[in-house]
């Protein structure tokens, strides 16, 4: 799993976990944070949040095209500070007033151009690593691993914006009450929910320490192609019809990966907005030890210690790591037992569980495809978006058996129905992070290696707008959210998902050709 990788990668991949440990952290509580702040309904809040999500995706486009042109590391630089310089916008406390609302969305568009700049072309770096024939053969492990570093930053954000909601709340004798619409509390939470914003800029300027300092380990893959013409260095020459077929493929490899989007990104809103009104927030039983942040790292460390323990050639490593899982396993026990008996807990604790399946579940997804690969079974990057596309369907139709029975949120008002076990939300985000382990990482790969080389920055940005248009398009089950039955909401992205996996199945041939 981790041989045969250039050690800038792991330079590469700590700078973006702590990029996206600020920016999920940021993510979890957005949504929350507009409706306690302004006032705003589900549907307002999920329309910016969508669009937001949309711009912040849409921006590596125009990140690609000036990378292009002066180079990837100067963009990932200047991404640094804007981000930075956003982030501290939104931490900075404001009024509730029309002011409050300018200083918000500028704070916003700033963190949007600067990731723009930064995402896409960190990735394009990545992929020049695995240009070396050396490591070519690597490719597709690396951006898995690639992927797994950006979600754990994901998987601990949820759980440190929860702790500074409940340690700002108990300063002034509040506790977490979804119920609670007092404004003197609101006041206090968005005020909680600011600190957040906070913890952005300090994890960003890890995140650029981290990149600055081990830079010599990749600084050689950051050359664009007309970098490299103009120093005499060898660039693969493509004809024009090969150019044309290749960027033929991305682009109805990016179609078709939109309505994956529109579907997946409703943890920070649709999914939400259920958790806040349907789902049971008392946690008791043996479930708690989903709701400990700490218990999860620790079995997720346990799968990467047993992988060691089975791969190592020594006995002293199998050694090793057996005892390593051992006492994995025993912290997590450790720290369940000490959980109180109920647990109380937040909408936002539910977004832990996608980063968490990721990172526990990627050896497991590299070890089902490398076994197949090895039998001569290798299974092609569009046909995994296909499969992927069905997956996600069927995480839809969980929370559709869910929602069976409930009160639709047009009838419940601002009364929550909080019965269901969180088992459900659950299921819903290991079936939907299976869908992404098929699609993102390998999608991104793709990229990588289809793109022509004078247009790596721009494809890069593509596949973004893909993910943008997607995002904006996540909104439509936030503004149906009090019109229409919870169970016609989830059965729309059901019939997305599901037509979307027909057209890929059926464009399958014809892209593996274009590619091959």
């Amino acid at each position: 799993m981790f041989e045969n990788q250039p050690k800038g990668l792991y330079a590469l991949a700590l700078a973006n976990t702590g990029e996206r440990f600020g920016y999920y952290t940021m993510l979890a509580i957005f949504a929350l944070f507009m409706q306690a702040k302004f006032g705003w309904t589900e549907s307002q809040a999920g329309q910016v949040y969508a669009i937001f999500l949309a711009v912040v995706y849409f921006a590596p486009l125009l990140g690609g095209i000036i990378a292009d042109k002066i180079g990837y590391g100067k963009c990932v630089t200047i991404g640094f500070v804007t981000m930075f310089l956003g982030y501290l916008g939104l931490a900075i406390p404001t009024g509730a007033d029309e002011a409050g609302k300018i200083a918000m969305f500028a704070g916003l568009t700033c963190v949007s151009l600067g990731t723009g700049l930064f995402k896409g072309n960190l990735q394009v770096l990545v992929g020049n690593l695995y240009d070396n024939p050396k490591y070519s053969s690597s490719r597709d492990s690396a951006f898995s691993l690639f992927y797994m570093a950006i979600n754990i930053g994901a998987m601990f954000a949820p759980s440190m914006a929860k702790w500074i909601t409940n340690l700002y709340l108990g300063q002034y004798g509040f506790v977490y009450d979804a119920g609670n619409f007092d404004p003197a509390y609101l006041k206090v939470l968005y005020g909680a929910y600011g600190l957040c914003f906070g913890v952005a800029c300090v994890s960003l300027l890890l995140s650029a320490g981290i990149y600055f300092a081990c830079r010599s380990w990749f600084k050689h893959a950051d050359v664009t192609a007309k970098q490299a013409e103009a120093a005499n260095q060898e660039v693969e020459e493509l004809t024009p019809k090969q150019t044309r077929d290749r960027i033929v493929a991305l682009l109805l490899v990016f179609a078709v990966v939109i309505f994956f989007w529109m579907a997946f990104h409703q943890n920070g809103s649709a999914l939400t907005f259920f958790a806040k009104k349907y789902t049971n927030l008392e946690i008791y039983g043996s479930m708690r030890i989903w709701f400990n942040i700490f218990s999860l790292a620790l079995i997720a460390l346990s799968v990467y210690t047993g992988f060691g323990a089975l791969q190592s050639k020594t006995m002293k490593g199998k050694a090793i790591c057996g005892f390593a899982t051992l006492i994995a396993w025993g912290g997590a026990a450790a720290l369940f037992l000490g959980m109180d008996n109920p647990t109380m807990s937040q909408p936002s604790d539910f977004q832990q569980f996608n980063p968490f399946f990721v990172v526990a579940l990627t050896p497991f997804s590299m070890l089902f495809f490398g076994l197949l690969a090895n039998k001569g079974h290798e299974v092609s990057a569009p046909a995994r978006i296909a499969w992927g596309m069905l997956v996600a369907a069927l995480g839809f139709a969980v929370i559709t058996m869910a929602s069976t029975g409930l009160i639709s949120p047009m009838d419940l008002g601002d009364k929550t129905q909080s019965i269901l076990s969180p088992s459900w939300l659950i299921s819903t985000y290991f079936t939907l992070t299976l869908a992404e382990l098929l699609l993102s990482p390998m999608g991104i790969s793709f990229v990588s290696k289809v793109a022509p080389p004078k247009y790596k920055g721009l494809m890069m940005g593509g596949w973004f707008v893909a993910t943008a248009i997607g995002n904006y398009l996540s909104s439509i089950p936030s503004m149906l959210w009090n019109r229409i039955p919870l169970m016609y909401n989830w059965s729309i992205l059901i019939a997305l998902c599901l037509i979307s996996a027909i057209v890929m199945f059926a464009l399958l041939k014809k892209l593996n050709k274009m590619t091959a």
